[in-house]
């Protein structure tokens, strides 16, 4: 499963820059719906197309692997069952 670290992101964001950083900035800078990206923030296993990524990659000034990771379907709390 693919799981997205805008969360981290935002927080890590806010900290080094000593303020709240909100979906709202997220979205008029990248012109990301607000929508969207409380699905990508909140929504497990959301599923967004790679421009998005990009943007959110240009925004925070990272790589791809900083937004988004793979983790086994083995390892999440619902495959115990």
């Amino acid at each position: 499963m693919i799981r997205f670290r805008l969360k981290e992101l935002l927080a890590e964001k806010g900290f080094q820059e000593n303020r709240r950083v909100t979906l709202d900035e997220v979205s008029q800078a990248t012109g990301i719906h607000r929508t969207t990206l409380s699905k990508i923030a909140n929504q497990r296993g959301y599923n967004t197309g790679t421009e998005n990524v990009d943007r959110l990659c240009e925004y925070f000034g990272c790589q791809v692997e900083d937004v988004i990771e793979y983790i086994s379907v083995s390892d999440t709390p619902a495959s115990s069952k």
